[in-house]
């Protein structure tokens, strides 16, 4: 019995539900909630097992020879519309909701996000993890602009919530932003929390155009043979959320 059966057979005995599914013939576990997926993680820290986060799949999907003894999580039962405070101007939704239905659910409240009107069809998790990113009037427009709390499961089965709702929060680097763009290597988003915005202002960009992802940049910073300095800030981070490497660079 390999590692991997191993691990399966302790999720299943810990999680005896549907919570286990087959994709691609790779193992897969579908969290319903922060608890699940720190349970999940430190299961597979203690038994040594590494896990890939594909979201819905549509960006990142296990697939091939690199997955024969992995476990992937997808967010695709984390669906749901968790809070619209209108008045204070900012959403949350779980990781899994897609993020094409976001405007359709701020509409009744005359709200809007900017990126939900662009033509992807991945998760809200996964669409911070990929770096989700518009061009508008010749300036990137990043999707992490809007991007101000999360509920995050790290590698080592911790729960955190970086981030705030306030207007302005504490002077300094925002930390929940280093999980914009990194491709679900460092910690499994749960929910996300967006400023939106008046629908009123959605003619503003009306120009505003989806740019393709780049998975290379942020893979880049972490190669060992990369000296430069913003790099080795990058593998500094990695190691810092996942010092026992349960999310492999694939």
């Amino acid at each position: 019995m390999t590692r991997s059966d191993k691990f399966v057979a302790a999720v299943k005995s810990e999680f005896p539900d549907d919570r286990l599914t087959w994709q691609k013939a790779v193992p897969t576990f579908h969290p319903e909630s922060s608890d699940d997926a720190a349970s999940f993680f430190k299961l597979a820290n203690r038994m040594k097992q590494q896990i890939f986060i594909t979201g819905f799949g549509n960006n990142i999907d296990p697939e091939g020879e690199p997955f024969v003894d992995m476990v992937s999580v997808r967010t695709d039962r984390l669906n749901n519309m968790l809070k619209i405070a209108a008045e204070d101007f900012y959403i949350t939704t779980g990781s899994g909701y897609p993020l094409l239905e976001i405007n359709k659910q701020l509409a009744e409240h005359k709200l809007w996000l900017p990126h939900s009107s662009l033509p992807y069809v991945g998760s809200v998790g996964g669409s911070i993890a990929a770096g989700l990113s518009a061009e508008l009037d010749g300036h990137d427009f990043p999707l992490k602009k809007y991007f101000i709390r999360a509920e995050i499961v790290t590698p080592e089965g911790d729960i955190i919530t970086p981030g705030s709702t306030c207007f302005k929060s504490v002077s300094g680097y925002d930390i929940v932003k280093i999980f914009a763009g990194s491709w679900g290597l460092l910690g499994l988003i749960v929910s996300a929390t967006f400023r939106v915005m008046p629908d009123s202002a959605a003619d503003e960009f009306n120009a505003m155009r989806m740019k393709s992802f780049d998975r290379e940049n942020f893979l880049e910073g972490l190669r060992e043979e990369n000296c430069n300095a913003d790099v080795a800030y990058s593998r500094k981070i990695k190691i810092k959320f996942d010092p026992t490497h349960i999310l492999p660079i694939v």
